[in-house]
């Protein structure tokens, strides 16, 4: 058995070099390792892993950027990417070449947020018991990139790997060799919709997944090279396709390389489904540890990278009113939203469903009385990122010195959402410190609700009374109550006559034994009141 190799600078650049990035400065070591990527911000300086490569977003003078490479290598990164074209100047070249760290330029037309994800994507281990002695054709099983290269170098031409949707799933490193089309397809990790429509007008498609054998395209409009394709197939599961630009039909002999190496893409698409399924499962798992707490709990934290420092726990869930199943959906789109917002932010970060609730367990700058606001705006941003979409509530914990603490930091998230989910309106995110209140009214009224326990006292006997004589006694001390004794401001909530109001107001203390001049027996009856509206309609 041998190890997985190491995510290195020279893997990146064997599989984003001349399509994505080139390098602008400083001498590459492609042996070095690179820990994680993460992006520069002034105003909010990530948490940064060993070996992180950082990227530079909206970077552009030579002396932010000479400023920037110094301040990155402080921390151990060990490369620096920003968008070309950049200005680079003696000062930059010192600064590099004094810090040891490499300068990449980024492709115009490129997104940070797609070449952020590509290159975790490129960088993340396979986590199945770490090690990977498993290898296809040379290549490490479930690394479709390297494949893709392989078979681009038996066809001479520049290949892509897309899933069913045509997204981009991997592709060769000699795009450069492509036309305008598939440098476009490539940048957005998916093809362009004018392309889709051309190709179905054409029946591709539709004699692509018909046939074993490659299908050659010779005019696509808005395209420079012709195209040919296969379906990549697994039983009688078609995964996606391979397509390559080239200049003319494929010979006899590339064409049955082609069908050959198709079969080994299926395999390895299998992998990297399957490796995803397991790397997902264990993930959530580790999660579940910490936050449940327990003898593994510390274990899990290291694996998690979050062994070190204060965290704590966001909640996110979505109202269950909805169908089972579109609620399950709705979830597994917000957890794999949230991750990816948290890995933009907060590298060490670990995000899971469990038991229906998503968590994210975040690492904070200290454990200070205020330190868990950064975690309101990061649940905050998330939220006005995915706008209106999902019905999401966001309850966060308070701040765990360790990993110890994770458990009631979940606790506190936990309870936090329970008085989120009870609102139809207002705040989508709280602190349990917020609505402490609250939730020790929901954890009461529950625990009366189990035990079949009505709450008894005066609005018990105006309720009695109203139910024999169809009277309004029990609304109207709610809406004196709510109205905090303005008996006006009351009559007109309940469209009665001010003097009818005064009367029935009488009345309720008469009948429920009640001495509203007594605050302690207005706080009694609010809290009856409160109680037995949870008891009738409990909450989940």
């Amino acid at each position: 058995m041998t190890l997985r190799p190491r995510a290195t600078l020279g893997r990146v650049l064997d599989d984003l070099g001349s399509t994505l990035l080139e390098v602008v400065a400083g001498r590459v070591e492609p042996g070095r390792s690179v820990g994680g990527v993460v992006i520069h911000d002034p105003l909010d300086p990530p948490s940064m892993p060993a070996d992180a490569l950082v990227l530079g977003v909206g970077l552009a003078s030579s002396d932010e950027i000479a400023d920037v490479v110094r301040a990155v290598a402080a921390e151990g990164a060990v490369g620096l990417v920003v968008r070309v074209p950049v200005d680079i100047d003696e000062d930059v070249r010192r600064a590099v070449a004094d810090e040891g760290l490499a300068l990449f330029g980024l492709t115009r037309g490129a997104s940070w947020a797609q070449v952020a994800a590509l290159l975790r994507s490129l960088l993340a281990l396979d986590d199945l018991g770490g090690v990977d002695d498993q290898t296809l054709a040379g290549a490490g099983a479930g690394d479709l990139f390297a494949l893709a290269g392989a078979v681009s170098a038996l066809l001479d031409a520049p290949l892509t790997i897309e899933d069913l949707n045509s997204r981009v799933i991997a592709f060769s490193a000699d795009q450069d060799r492509a036309d305008e089309g598939r440098k476009e397809t490539v940048l957005g990790r998916q093809v362009p919709e004018r392309y889709l429509r051309e190709l179905e007008r054409q029946g591709a498609f539709r004699a692509l997944y018909a046939s074993d054998r490659p299908v050659y395209l010779p005019e696509i409009e808005g395209t420079g090279l012709p195209r040919v394709a296969i379906r990549v197939r697994a039983g009688d599961e078609i995964l996606g396709s391979m397509w390559a630009a080239v200049k003319e039909p494929l010979s006899a002999e590339r064409e049955q390389a082609f069908v050959d190496a198709a079969k080994l893409v299926a395999l390895h698409m299998l992998r990297h489904r399957a490796g995803a399924d397991v790397e997902r499962r264990l993930r959530a798992e580790l999660v579940a540890t910490v936050v449940e707490g327990g003898p593994a709990a510390g274990d899990a934290a290291s694996r998690l990278g979050l062994a070190g420092g204060p965290a704590c726990v966001l909640a996110l869930a979505v109202p269950g009113e909805a169908e089972p199943s579109s609620v399950e959906a709705d979830l597994q789109r917000v957890a794999g939203a949230f991750a990816l917002h948290l890995a933009a932010v907060h590298p060490r970060s670990a995000v899971a469903l469990v038991g229906g609730v998503v968590y994210g367990v975040i690492p904070l700058a200290g454990d200070g009385p205020d330190a868990d606001l950064r975690a309101v705006a990061v649940a905050e941003e998330f939220l006005s990122r995915i706008g209106a979409r999902s019905r999401v509530v966001v309850g966060i914990g308070g701040v765990a010195a360790g990993p110890a603490g994770l458990p009631q930091s979940r606790a506190d998230a936990d309870r936090a959402v329970r008085v989120l989910r009870t609102r139809p309106a207002g705040a989508r995110v709280a602190r349990l410190t917020d609505v402490q209140i609250s939730a020790f009214l929901l954890e009461l009224g529950s625990a009366m609700a189990a035990e079949q326990r009505v709450p008894s006292g005066p609005v018990a006997r105006l309720a009695a009374y109203d139910r024999r004589h169809r009277a309004q006694m029990v609304p109207t001390l709610r809406a004196w109550l709510d109205a905090f004794g303005d008996v006006t401001a009351a009559a007109a909530a309940t469209h009665v006559h001010v003097n009818t109001f005064r009367y029935r107001l009488r009345r309720v203390g008469e009948i429920g034994g009640l001495d509203l001049a007594d605050p302690d027996a207005r706080f009694a009856a609010m809290l009856e009141l409160r109680l037995r509206t949870m008891v009738d309609h409990p909450t989940a």
